[in-house]
C-alpha cells in the first residue's frame, strides 16, 4: 500500500486494493503499486484515464497510438502505440482487458511489439474523496510484468516504476487544468 496515503485513503481504498491490484507473482515476475492523489473531481480523471485509444494524452513516452478503422472502445480492442526514441522500446501492441466504467476501473495487456516488458500487465482505478466540501480523487496504477533475461527485479521495477510514476504526475497535471477551480481549492497534485 502506498505509504504517502492518508490512512483514511487507505482504509477506504483496501478492498479496490485486494480485488484491482494484488497479483500471484510466479517466478521470474514482479509487481507494483502507485497512488496519484490530484485535486480534481474523479469524473474529469475518468474522462482522461478510460481514454485507451488516446493514452498520450497522459503517458510522457508515447508519441503516436492508432486504432484499426471503426474502433470500438470495449474490452478486447487493441491499440498499437509508438514510443519516443530513448527508451528500450520502439513499439507496443496492446489489449483493453477491463474497462468498468461504473467502478473506474480499466485495464490492458502488452501481447506485442519491439520492447522488453513481457507480460506486461496493468490495471487503473479512479477513487472519489470528499472531505468539507472538498472533493479529489486518488487514481491507483498497478501492474505485473516478467523481468528480462539479465536484469534484476530492482532494474526491472526502477524502469517501469519510474514510467508508471511520471504518467500519474502528468495525468495529474493535465486533469487539474481541467478542474474548475482547482487551484483555488488547494491544487497542486501529490504524487505517492
Amino acid at each position: 500500500m502506498p505509504s504517502e496515503l492518508t490512512q483514511e485513503e487507505r482504509s477506504s481504498l483496501a478492498q479496490s486494493i485486494a480485488e484491482f491490484h494484488t497479483y500471484q507473482l510466479g517466478p521470474g515476475s514482479c509487481s507494483s503499486l502507485h497512488a496519484q492523489r490530484i485535486h480534481a473531481p474523479p469524473e474529469i480523471v475518468w474522462s482522461v484515464v478510460r481514454q485507451f485509444d488516446k493514452p498520450q494524452t497522459y503517458k510522457h513516452f508515447i508519441k503516436s497510438c492508432s486504432v484499426e478503422e471503426g474502433f470500438e472502445m470495449r474490452v478486447g480492442c487493441t491499440r498499437d502505440v509508438i514510443v519516443i526514441s530513448g527508451l528500450p522500446a520502439n513499439t507496443s501492441t496492446e489489449r483493453l482487458d477491463v474497462l468498468d466504467e461504473e467502478r473506474r476501473v480499466t485495464g490492458f495487456s502488452i501481447i506485442g511489439g519491439e520492447h522488453r516488458l513481457v507480460n506486461y500487465k496493468s490495471v487503473t482505478t479512479v477513487h472519489r474523496f470528499e472531505k468539507e466540501r472538498r472533493v479529489w480523487t486518488v487514481v491507483l496504477e498497478s501492474y505485473v510484468v516478467d523481468m528480462p533475461e539479465g536484469n534484476s527485479e530492482e532494474d526491472t521495477r526502477m524502469f517501469a516504476d519510474t514510467v508508471v510514476k511520471l504518467n500519474l504526475q502528468k495525468l495529474a497535471t493535465v486533469t487539474e487544468a481541467m478542474a474548475p477551480n482547482a487551484a483555488g481549492e488547494g491544487g497542486g497534485s501529490q504524487g505517492t
